[in-house]
């Protein structure tokens, strides 16, 4: 049988992913004891191993993307489910260590139209960010602004350094790496999002903490 390159690629991270999702259920088998000692270093393994899995997924279409855009398979969902599913996940990486709270504005539509598994990596990819830098609380939002879909990750860390803000308002790539590249990524996927010309949009500022929004028109 004969793969070419991105089929290769994929059939490689799909046996990491296997691979991490068997380590994951190992650590996820550590009983907690109470202690910080232990059950600090145990919840940090199984965040950092979960973080690599969608960051393995990142890596594939971002590979995918090198010869074409990002196609966005967009279809009708509920905001309402997509927020408080994701607000669910949210809790089960946090395991208590800091509050996860989901709010939703009275003016969020039942029914938009999005790319619920693209959306999803970019918001899971804030809120990595924000498990690892928050203080005690993350809050998932969604609103409607400029006639778009708002979905917002905010955190009450110290915020995004200011090279990360000056690289957002200017639409450039920030650093290769670690959060950069995470950023990259979910801009790709905002202005993957178009209705009528209009583009969707990555947002970041700073409010008593780091404040993550994708517009999607």
């Amino acid at each position: 049988m004969k793969f070419d390159g991105t089929d290769l690629y994929a059939a490689l991270i799909h046996e990491l992913k296997n691979d991490l999702g068997l380590l994951s259920m190992t650590i996820d088998g550590i009983p907690r004891q109470g202690t910080v000692g232990h059950d600090d270093p145990v919840d940090a393994a199984r965040l950092l191993c979960q973080n690599v899995v969608d960051r393995l997924q990142q890596a594939l279409l971002i590979y995918k993307a090198i010869d074409q855009p990002i196609r966005p398979a967009i279809d009708a969902w509920s905001p309402h489910d997509a927020v408080h599913e994701i607000r669910d996940r949210a809790a089960a990486l946090a395991r208590g260590r800091i509050r996860v709270e989901a709010v939703l504005a009275p003016d969020v539509p039942e029914i938009w139209f999005f790319d619920r598994d693209l959306v999803e990596m970019a918001l899971i990819n804030a809120i990595h960010n924000s498990l690892a830098h928050a203080r005690s609380a993350l809050r998932i939002e969604a609103s409607m602004t400029e006639g778009c879909l708002a979905l917002t990750v905010r955190d009450d860390s110290a915020g995004y350094p200011e090279y990360i803000l000056a690289c957002a308002a200017a639409n450039a790539p920030c650093q290769s790496t670690g959060t950069g590249l995470g950023l990259q990524f979910s801009s790709a996927i905002a202005q993957s999002h178009d209705n009528r010309g209009r583009r969707g949009e990555l947002r970041l500022h700073n409010d008593q903490g780091a404040v993550f929004c994708l517009l999607l028109p």
